[in-house]
């Protein structure tokens, strides 16, 4: 089949729409369950690209969960400790290395995964399945299921739940088009390898970066690479943790990613992980209850009262003071630019939420003003030569 008739488009007035082969070949995903849309393949054709590339580049199943044409989060298979399970709300199932992966992905922004679509770059199994069998999601691609994540995902959303099957052979043509206003814009598809080899030209004085920052910077890169610009990633232990996406200022990204990166620390505080939640709360109200208890809309939930919508008993509150000092412990993040820093002030921004290396492309007329800072705080920045503008 070479082309597939949609619903509609963005919205429900743009018909007619449909994806098809413009050579008159056979599309390379095929529709197992569901009525994918418009936005559904958008975000499925990107997300695959980027686990591919992932799992390319660490050799470890990769996961993402897009929304909107850009990753909210994305990671390759890791081990979680105890408190992460617990965090991503996987603590009662046994994960496999492409769940971890899931889990971790979905973990990196919760708030905004909700009605997500979901991208693997292996087989997905029955422990990935239950995962997204009980999340609100959209859907999934995949370069195939197991007869029993199958089975499960048909049933989800009473049998309409989205399963794409990708063909991971599938290599397109090396320029692609699209259409604005009518006019026809061609360019060659970026295709652009990132490795280990992109982050040889370390600048600062400080020159270590180790086998794990390295990989976690390659997650951050990579993930850049299908997040729309303005973009900055924040990458912990294989996982992105934090994503600014679509900013018009660099700042603005590098504080939107940070401060995602900050409350997905923040969700692993003893407070938080013992909040006294009702039974009867959904997993999406748990994690906007989260976000609410750890913001600043804190005190005037517990001091109004409406805690009794959320909770069995009155909480104590995460103080700003509390927050700040389990913050100051963290360490290790790595970051990632899609275009080059033009100030010292991000640099300034990205070390208050724990990061000790930066990768990105060089080339601002105050570079030297950009290390320096890095020097400051003994900081590893690499200049990969390469913007990964995405639109």
């Amino acid at each position: 089949m070479n082309e597939l008739l949609l619903k509609y488009g963005c919205n429900p007035n743009q018909v007619p729409a449909k994806i098809f082969m413009e050579d008159g070949s056979d599309l390379p995903v095929e529709v197992l369950n569901g009525r994918p849309g418009y936005i559904n393949f958008l975000d499925a054709l990107n997300a695959y690209q980027l686990v591919k590339e992932l799992k390319e580049a660490t050799g470890l199943p990769a996961a993402a969960s897009f929304k909107h044409v850009s990753p909210a989060g994305a990671a390759v298979a890791c081990e979680l400790s105890d408190t992460l399970k617990k965090v991503f709300f996987v603590d009662d199932l046994e994960l496999s290395p492409i769940a971890s992966a899931y889990a971790a992905a979905r973990g990196a922004d919760r708030m905004s995964s909700y009605g997500d679509f979901a991208a693997l770059s292996d087989t997905c199994d029955e422990a990935t399945a239950k995962i997204l069998s009980r999340e609100v999601s959209d859907g999934v691609i995949a370069p195939d299921y197991t007869p029993e994540a199958l089975a499960i995902l048909q049933k989800k959303r009473k049998g309409g739940y989205t399963v794409l099957k990708m063909d991971p052979s599938y290599v397109p043509e090396p320029i692609e088009w699209k259409n604005v206003y009518g006019i026809t814009f061609e360019q060659g598809r970026n295709d652009l390898r990132i490795d280990a080899a992109c982050l040889e030209n370390i600048v600062t004085e400080n020159k270590t970066l180790s086998e794990d920052a390295k990989t976690d910077l390659l997650i951050a890169l990579i993930t850049l690479k299908y997040t729309q610009s303005n973009s900055v990633c924040y990458v912990k232990n294989k996982m992105a943790i934090g994503i600014g996406a679509g900013q018009q200022s660099r700042i603005h990204c590098t504080r939107l990613a940070g401060n995602k990166a900050d409350i997905w620390h923040l969700r692993a505080h003893d407070k938080v992980l013992s909040l006294p939640f009702k039974d009867t709360l959904s997993r999406a109200e748990r994690d906007n209850t989260i976000d609410v208890y750890i913001g600043e809309e804190c005190d005037d939930v517990l001091r109004d009262g409406a805690w009794q919508n959320y909770f069995t008993e009155k909480p104590a509150p995460l103080t700003r003071e509390e927050k700040a000092e389990f913050l100051k412990t963290v360490t290790g993040v790595s970051v990632g630019s899609d275009a080059f820093f033009p100030f010292g002030d991000n640099i300034e921004r990205v070390r208050k939420s724990g990061v000790s290396y930066v990768a990105q492309p060089g080339g601002s007329i105050r570079d030297d003003h950009v290390i320096d800072t890095c020097n400051r705080y003994g900081i590893a920045m690499a200049f990969t030569g390469i913007r990964l503008f995405h639109h």
